[in-house]
């Protein structure tokens, strides 16, 4: 891998990203980076925790715990209507489930803006309870950070444990993501927790809570992002099929597995998931037929997004590929 990456992460983020973490993989070759925080730190990785619930499900499903058809409310007490949306269309942002829970948007919006909190501090109950009082939309692409905290608990419910467990016994252990914690509280933040900055560079509540697990709520170190694309690129990881795209979500150019997007970039297949809280902003892909993998995780709330493809591209032009 071309120079120092440190420096590359550097220039292809610019400035206004004092501190990040960065990893590259290239032929089964990974490097990382670490500015601004402590080298065992752990930061938030937002919505790439989907990514992660998308494994289990596909795990799920190859061991015959669920099916794609498996509806909701077998697992969970959600409703007659959301109760009757089956597991695979949670999986694939199909379900007509909005973004959010109702009340909780406009709520939670306001005070992470005004106060830097975090919007997120459901636990279990408090979703399901808000869960019963969104209405259910007609089915179509849209995604849906409710239809993720739902799949991961019910697939949780499936194996009679909680979602850490699972996602802790069926991914994290088994690619020695030592690091990854999924915080129900601030008190349970370790003492290598990083503090992320809103746009304007002030501190803001780490985004903790039970319910927002699946979602939003897992927190790694390098070492858990190096092991992950690792395994992503060479196919170790469980429910690896979930990189495999069954869905449109804008036409034909952005595609869906389980939580993974695929999108073809210029002459690349990309499969990749970002993530954005109060306070971090982050991004994993991988160009699986060129064995290439970048994740990248900013301090900061602005989009990592294409700094992450560029070194992307950048280390498959540099193998060759």
């Amino acid at each position: 891998m071309p120079g120092n990456l440190v420096d590359r992460a550097a220039a292809a983020l610019g400035r206004r990203h004092p501190r990040f973490l960065a990893v590259e993989v290239s032929d089964g070759v990974a490097g990382t980076a670490v500015r601004g925080f402590d080298p065992g730190a752990d930061v938030e990785i937002g919505s790439v925790s989907k990514g992660l619930t998308g494994l289990l499900f596909a795990d799920a499903r190859s061991r015959g715990v669920v099916s794609d058809e498996t509806p909701l409310g077998g697992l969970l007490d959600v409703g007659d209507a959301i109760g009757a949306v089956p597991l695979g269309s949670l999986a694939t942002h199909c379900s007509g489930l909005p973004r959010l829970a109702r009340g909780v948007g406009l709520r939670g919006q306001w005070g992470l803006m005004v106060h830097g909190r975090n919007p997120y501090g459901e636990d279990l109950a408090g979703l399901l309870d808000s869960a019963r009082r969104t209405p259910l939309r007609r089915p179509r692409p849209r995604y849906s950070n409710l239809g993720f905290m739902l799949l991961g608990h019910a697939l949780a419910a499936a194996e009679g444990v909680s979602y850490r467990d699972l996602l802790r016994a069926r991914v994290l252990e088994p690619l020695g993501m030592d690091g990854a914690t999924i915080p129900s509280g601030p008190v349970e933040l370790g003492p290598h927790a990083a503090t992320g900055t809103s746009r304007r560079g002030r501190p803001v509540e780490a985004w903790t809570g039970e319910a927002l697990g699946p979602a939003g709520g897992v927190r790694c170190t390098a070492r858990d992002l190096e092991r992950l694309v690792t395994a992503l690129l060479d196919g170790s990881a469980p429910g690896i099929e979930a990189l495999d795209p069954v869905a449109t979500m804008r036409g034909e150019r952005l595609q869906v597995g389980a939580g993974w997007m695929v999108l073809r970039l210029r002459e690349r297949t990309v499969t990749w998931h970002n993530g954005g809280t109060g306070g971090f902003r982050s991004m994993v892909c991988v160009d699986r037929s060129a064995g290439t993998g970048v994740a990248l995780v900013s301090a900061t709330a602005r989009s990592v997004d294409r700094a992450a493809f560029g070194l992307l591209e950048a280390l498959g032009h540099a193998s060759g590929r």
